[in-house]
């Protein structure tokens, strides 16, 4: 699972909630105005050379009218605590200061896991303390999910499945993440990327979607609607781009949105059928229970 690169999107896709949810003390002067700006890895990697992995997010958030001094913010996700190297990041965090000219600096750390990990670094002596560095940790698993609930931040909305909660609040934080999802996110492109999201850190089985779609009767209705919206838009793409590689691509967004992520099995068998076929199953996904129910065994 490239839990990296899923919280890499989900940062440069939005940018600015999740600032506002992951370091929040730096975020309140942060306003309108600012502009925030991903800063290039490739230019990074060239300068700090190979024992750096892709793990972080510089964001540049900049002043245009010159009245408040730029900040950059890096913001790193570690899957297990354990493998957190707090020196790793001071050399990063140095580096950067370096490369962009810069004091103005803010590391952060989200925590996916449960676990524990070092809070600071300092360096020094008997006589004093030469460096010392710390950074904001977001800890994902000690966040109540509850508390998040009503949230109008979308990246708080998206990671309610990573929260701290009961066994039997489950259904109701994937639930919660769902109406996220489609009362904050309009474009459809995206409540189809982050769907997938919410299925990965949620992880329903086949009995729980059983049961949510009979406790959230209004929530699997939206997503029908939304679904239906989609196959027609499918269909109009697939009139441009070849009839069968746009109803493939729709049917396995459609999959994706009702069952959670598709087997790699049924993908090539997808991304092979016929379109007739594919239009077929497109027509089965609104009233199918499940994945067997749209295209067999």
């Amino acid at each position: 699972m490239t839990h990296d690169q899923n919280f890499k999107n989900l940062i440069l896709d939005y940018p600015r909630e999740a600032i506002a949810l992951f370091a929040a003390s730096e975020a309140r002067a942060i306003d309108a105005d600012a502009r925030v700006t991903p800063v290039r890895q490739e230019q990074l990697q060239e300068r700090l050379g190979e024992r750096f992995r892709e793990l972080d997010i510089p964001l540049l958030v900049e002043w245009p009218d010159g009245r408040r001094e730029a900040i950059l913010f890096v913001i790193e996700e570690e899957t297990d605590p354990a493998r957190f190297s707090v020196h790793r990041l001071a050399h990063y965090c140095l580096d950067l200061s370096e490369l962009l000219d810069t004091r103005r600096v803010v590391p952060v750390v989200v925590f996916l896991h449960r676990g524990h990990f070092p809070e600071q670094l300092s360096l020094g002596g008997d006589a004093a303390t030469y460096l010392a560095f710390r950074f904001l940790a977001y800890a994902l698993p000690r966040i109540p999910a509850r508390q998040h609930f009503d949230s109008s931040n979308l990246v708080a909305r998206l990671n309610l499945p990573n929260m701290a909660y009961s066994p039997e609040e489950k259904l109701e934080v994937y639930a919660q993440a769902m109406r996220g999802l489609t009362t904050l996110e309009p474009d459809p492109e995206r409540r189809i990327k982050y769907l997938d999201f919410i299925d990965i850190y949620a992880a329903l089985d086949e009995n729980e979607r059983i049961v949510y779609r009979q406790r959230y009767p209004e929530e699997v209705a939206e997503m029908t609607r939304f679904a239906e919206r989609f196959i027609e838009k499918g269909r109009e793409e697939g009139r441009e781009e070849g009839i069968g590689q746009g109803e493939a691509r729709v049917l396995l967004r459609l999959l994706t949105l009702k069952f959670g992520p598709v087997p790699e099995a049924l993908r090539s068998r997808v991304e092979s059928a016929d379109a007739d076929t594919l239009l077929y199953w497109s027509e089965r996904v609104l009233s199918a229970d499940n994945l067997e129910d749209v295209v067999g065994r």
